[in-house]
């Protein structure tokens, strides 16, 4: 009897002749089949059956996601001898770092003598039977013009920067074997393209929950998500799987963000970075935003850090200034004072310096902006997941609701927005140029 055989006997069988059928198998072979993925995954993990393109695992953070796409890749490789498969994530650092050599990724799970050699200068897999993983990141969908693939991996395509872009030339290039498939794996966030995604034909979906997996997660852990995000919007999007839009009493919505979204970006005529700086070592926000000739406004980049040290955050502030030839630093100071001028200044930002002095909350300054994004007068060129994710988490009339503590990188585009788009006297009352 076959491998393969054994298995659909024992996925079939009730739990109590699972043994009994096991004990009918050499020793040998019975170890190989106890370390077989199809007797270790949940049948949530598996693929399902029909004649589907795309598999979209929609699941909380530690479903073990992870472990079913290089499972799923690894199966990919083996079966199809000389394979062409896709491997794309949101950054290049997530692919090698997660996809392929994380804790659950493809080169720490493969099976004993079917391990691909991961050569990280060509950005490939290669397995012994000629099987070939290529690597790609969303930031970057050009380079997915050309190769042709059987089959690809897409992880965390919630939090691409450009989907669309990076989704249609995969899909284009999928055009090799006689049933090209994609899986998909991704912790939900509300977007149009997601849920386009969703609702596509071909598209077979499986959601998930964090507690599924509870057999390979701390207690300590899952009694702590329980107690911080139990019964909470972010715990329903992030344990729970669940596609939420729209917090109640919110100043921006996912879907108003995605309505607002652009792919081209005119001639500007002013930009400027907002800077909100830490107090420690939490996350120094940085948003680049611009005015085109028409006064509308364009949300060019998210080069937040956390973690970072004055020194670091500094270079960064400097470097996406020069990379964007802003015009202007707008920083708020209330954290640093006199030490956020000096790194800046060390950090040689040789362009005029706003500083800014808060003397209302988050939200309560979020508000004007958040009417100018309903009046349309700004867009957003590309996708910012964890800056749009704080937007939608500030609420109307004070208060923050959504992920982290403070909604650093929401703060650094208001600042930045303010100065582009509202007059002083709509400014905050300590206001000063440098």
């Amino acid at each position: 009897m076959s491998d393969r055989s054994v298995l659909e006997r024992l996925a079939l069988a009730p739990r109590d002749q699972q043994q009994q059928i096991l004990g009918m198998v050499p020793a040998g072979r019975r170890m190989r089949l106890l370390r077989d993925w199809r007797m270790m995954a949940r049948p949530s993990q598996l693929p399902p059956d029909g004649d589907w393109s795309v598999w979209l695992i929609l699941a909380g953070r530690g479903f073990g996601k992870t472990r079913t796409g290089a499972a799923w890749v690894q199966e990919q490789a083996r079966s199809v001898p000389g394979a062409r498969i896709a491997l794309v994530g949101a950054t290049a650092h997530d692919v090698a770092a997660v996809m392929v050599d994380g804790e659950s990724g493809i080169c720490r799970t493969s099976p004993p003598g079917f391990a691909p050699r991961f050569v990280p200068s060509r950005r490939t897999l290669n397995w012994p039977n000629g099987s070939l993983a290529m690597l790609f990141s969303a930031v970057e969908p050009d380079r997915l013009r050309g190769p042709q693939f059987h089959f690809a991996w897409c992880d965390e395509i919630a939090a691409w920067h450009r989907p669309g872009a990076a989704w249609d030339n995969l899909r284009m290039g999928l055009r090799l074997g006689s049933r090209p498939r994609v899986v998909v794996t991704t912790t939900p966030r509300p977007d149009r393209f997601l849920a386009e995604l969703m609702a596509a034909p071909g598209t077979v979906v499986t959601r998930g929950a964090t507690h599924e997996n509870r057999s390979n997660l701390p207690d300590a852990f899952l009694a702590d998500m329980d107690r911080a995000y139990g019964g909470t919007v972010l715990g329903r999007q992030e344990l729970l799987g669940e596609v939420i839009d729209g917090l109640p009493g919110a100043l921006w919505s996912h879907a108003m963000l995605d309505r607002c979204r652009t792919e081209a970006v005119p001639e500007l005529a002013r930009v400027v970075v907002g800077v909100d700086p830490p107090a420690g070592p939490g996350t120094c926000g940085i948003v680049v935003a611009g005015t085109d000739a028409a006064g509308r406004a364009h949300v060019l980049a998210d080069a937040s850090l956390t973690g970072e040290t004055p020194d670091v955050w500094a270079a960064a502030v400097a470097a996406a200034a020069r990379r964007h030839e802003a015009d202007r630093v707008v920083a708020e100071i209330n954290q640093g004072g006199a030490m956020v001028e000096t790194v800046l200044r060390a950090a040689s930002v040789n362009l005029p310096l706003v500083t800014v002095r808060a003397a209302r909350g988050k939200a309560a300054r979020a508000e004007p902006i958040a009417a100018l994004y309903a009046a349309g007068r700004v867009c957003h060129a590309g996708r910012f997941a964890a800056l749009e994710d704080e937007l939608c988490g500030l609420i109307q009339g004070g208060g923050y609701r959504g992920p982290g503590e403070s909604p650093d990188r929401a703060d650094a585009l208001v600042w930045a927005l303010t100065e582009l788009l509202l007059d002083d006297r709509c400014q905050e009352p300590a206001f000063r140029v440098l």
